[in-house]
């Protein structure tokens, strides 16, 4: 057996270096710290966010919304339809709960339509229309 091509050198295996983000860590920062290595340490205001300081919690700039003129809010039932509505259920003698229930919906979106806080939905409209054989509009 002729071992003359074998390389005999000594092999060390190391645990890889440790990642910056590993280094940053309040343990590794301690141990350099008892260690005595000079450890240097700064609180960044804001850091790592794309935004300036001054942002409402929806995303937007709170100068950008002081500025805002416009009136954002969804179109709710007008007091016709209300009316129309409440109409037509009593003309067919039916409770808000039967009403639902014919049209494959919860009570409380039948209270909501005849109490004008629904926005309204063209789906619920027309099977409201179909099951009281009335027109309503919006």
């Amino acid at each position: 057996m002729n071992l003359n091509g074998q390389d005999w050198d000594t092999v060390v295996l190391r645990k890889k270096a440790q990642s910056s983000a590993a280094l940053k860590d309040n343990g590794a920062i301690n141990a350099a710290r008892r260690s005595g290595a000079e450890v240097e340490t700064t609180k960044k205001f804001n850091a790592g966010s794309n935004r300036p300081g001054t942002t409402t919690t929806s995303g937007k700039s709170a100068i950008k919304l002081d500025e805002e003129t416009e009136d954002f809010h969804h179109d709710r039932v007008s007091s016709e339809l209300k009316i129309q509505l409440v109409q037509a259920r009593t003309a067919k003698k039916l409770t808000q709960a039967q009403l639902a229930q014919a049209i494959n919906e919860k009570p409380n979106v039948i209270n909501e339509y005849e109490s004008g806080r629904a926005i309204p939905n063209p789906q619920i409209l027309s099977k409201l229309s179909r099951v009281l054989g009335v027109i309503l509009k919006k």
